[in-house]
């Protein structure tokens, strides 16, 4: 929409409102009109296909307070007389003495008009008079990604681990300006913006980066023999970066804003930390539960009895063993697991493994003699047997 156009269509009459219509009724009156001309409801119409464009033109303009408030004082200032097309059509001769002497208690050229046209159009069209092309967009910085690997401990407590990150900064030898007098130019194609418009057909359009800028806004007339007209430059930096308590090998981390900073203003990106963790020699893990095998006696699984259970980094802790117990069951230590994210901690699971000597002699081998005589009637084996036989 060029600007002649902005002054001269009558957005209200294309919504069919008067000009003191309130919000709401702009709003009735565009979903009246975009249900009966959608071009899915008109399929093939070019008709109603145009009528639906100007229709949500209209829309954007008045639908907006700030926009609407600009195009009433646009068409007021058309209305007297102020405007007058150029040649073409394309541009707009102005008499300053004649628009804003009176209002500023001044005439001719000397009326004091401080905003220019910049103010009345800019917010419509991201562009305005004199300086308008300086107003390039803040961009937030690259998202940089990074690895870590942590002992089975740290990843269960947490730990500070510095992080050598390489990114893309602001070039040092431009100071970020991409050309190498610091002097860059306002991108012609998109205005300073960094995006262009491009239809996507039913009366919407999308933006894209600029193409010819790369999405900064800014042309190096002169470009900077370090990052050759970009602006950015690769550079490394080492972090101490707090990995949280209880993460898991393979996890993906993610520390807002301390990524690559941004440009103009613009927010830092974040970092994202995949985690690896390493094997623990003792203990292993299920979930926010520690794993740990504790070898035992025959008679302690047999007679019963208290078992001493390492912990990971804490004091051991005694479980009793009640008797008979078998070969491969798991017991429970409550709190002494990995850390949770609410802080609490999961448990440690003990599994118990009877422990069978390789060589047996003297009043030991003599005792199991007589428990083998002791208990020669009984076949463990039995309901095994029954079992299969049934099945």
């Amino acid at each position: 929409m060029s600007t002649k156009d902005f002054i001269e269509k009558d957005y209200y009459k294309v919504l069919g409102v008067p000009k003191d219509a309130t919000e709401a009724e702009i709003k009735k009156a565009y979903r009246k009109l975009a249900r009966e001309f959608h071009p899915d409801a008109n399929k093939g119409n070019a008709k109603a296909e145009e009528r639906f464009k100007e229709i949500s033109e209209a829309n954007d303009v008045l639908g907006d307070p700030k926009k609407r408030k600009e195009y009433d004082e646009a068409r007021a200032l058309f209305g007297s007389g102020g405007f007058r097309p150029g040649p073409g059509g394309g541009s707009f001769n102005f008499d300053l003495g004649d628009l804003f002497g009176g209002a500023q208690g001044g005439g001719g050229q000397g009326g004091g008009f401080g905003g220019g046209l910049g103010d009345v159009f800019g917010g419509l069209f991201n562009r305005g008079g004199a300086g308008a092309g300086t107003r390039t967009q803040p961009r937030r910085g690259q998202d940089i990604e990074s690895e870590v690997t942590l002992s089975f401990t740290e990843a269960i407590e947490g730990a500070t681990v510095p992080l050598r990150m390489s990114s893309q900064q602001p070039c040092k030898a431009c100071s970020g300006t991409g050309d190498k007098n610091g002097t860059p130019r306002v991108c012609p194609t998109c205005v300073g913006t960094g995006q262009v418009a491009r239809g996507s057909g039913g009366g919407f359009s999308l933006t894209d980066p600029c193409p010819d800028c790369k999405g900064r806004g800014l042309i190096a007339e002169h470009p900077c023999e370090v990052c050759k007209g970009s602006g950015r430059a690769k550079s490394s930096r080492t972090m101490q970066v707090r990995i949280p308590a209880g993460v898991s090998d393979g996890q993906r981390i993610r520390l807002r804003g301390k990524g690559a900073p941004g440009e103009r203003g613009g927010p830092a990106g974040d970092l994202y930390v995949v985690v690896h963790v390493g094997e623990h020699p003792v203990f292993g893990r299920k979930g926010d539960n520690l794993t740990v095998t504790v070898p035992v006696t025959f008679d302690e699984a047999a007679l019963g009895g208290e078992v001493r259970v390492p912990t990971l980094g804490g004091p051991p802790v005694t479980l009793k063993l009640p008797a008979g117990t078998p070969n491969g069951r798991t017991m429970r230590a409550r709190g002494k697991g990995a850390v949770r994210k609410d802080g609490s901690r999961g448990d440690l699971l003990v599994t118990v493994e009877v422990s069978v000597p390789k060589d047996v002699s003297g009043k030991a081998r003599d005792a199991l003699e007589a428990y083998r005589e002791a208990t020669a009637g009984e076949d463990p084996r039995a309901e095994l047997f029954e079992a299969a036989k049934g099945a």
